[in-house]
């Protein structure tokens, strides 16, 4: 992982309250998104998000987890 699962979790929950008023955001610009648009929205952010945590580094992915290097 990119990140941490905490981080992760913080970053989900920042996220969310963006998801909620993206529909207001975009009315002001003249954009009308249906419930259902917004819901498909919301979930390929959140998968854009997540993908990007799991995806592993191009560095080999090594973990940044010392306990597992020093035999702990």
């Amino acid at each position: 992982m990119r990140i941490s699962k905490g981080a992760l979790l913080v970053v989900l929950a920042f996220v969310a309250p963006v998801i909620v008023e993206l529909r207001t955001v975009l009315a002001w610009f003249g954009v009308d998104l249906a419930v259902f648009e917004s819901i498909v929205l919301s979930l390929v952010i959140v998968a854009i998000i997540v993908g990007w945590a799991i995806w592993p580094e191009k560095d080999g992915g090594e973990s940044t987890d010392t306990r597992a290097s020093n035999g702990n």
